[in-house]
């Protein structure tokens, strides 16, 4: 990164991530606390959205893992990862539904 700095003209390269900050929020105007509410908000239903997203992804991936793996245990192929999936594919979805029921910014995440 660095090396790309030092060739470009400084008015060209933009300033890091989360290091930009408004002349109103410079100065702690009520426009600069309004700019700072929405980016939060903003932030939280990306990062709730990230949540659900691999929520979902993740309880579909674990019941296809486990049907695979019972599956060649058992020696019972396809039977048991067809039920994985659609056992992972049920848990998916109501994990989406109940983090679709509480209010973006409010979902009970580890470590916030």
């Amino acid at each position: 990164m660095k090396l790309i700095t030092s060739l470009l003209p400084s008015g060209l390269m933009p300033e890091p991530v989360g290091q930009h900050h408004s002349h109103a929020e410079a100065h702690g105007s009520a426009a600069g606390s309004t700019i700072r509410a929405a980016h939060t908000g903003a932030t939280a239903a990306v990062s709730d959205g990230w949540v659900a997203g691999s929520s979902f992804f993740g309880s579909i991936m674990a019941g296809t893992l486990l049907g695979w793996l019972a599956d060649r245990w058992l020696d019972t192929e396809p039977w048991l990862i067809v039920a994985g999936i659609v056992v992972g594919s049920v848990n998916g979805f109501y994990r989406m539904w109940m983090v679709g029921k509480v209010p973006t910014g409010k979902q009970p995440v580890a470590g916030r």
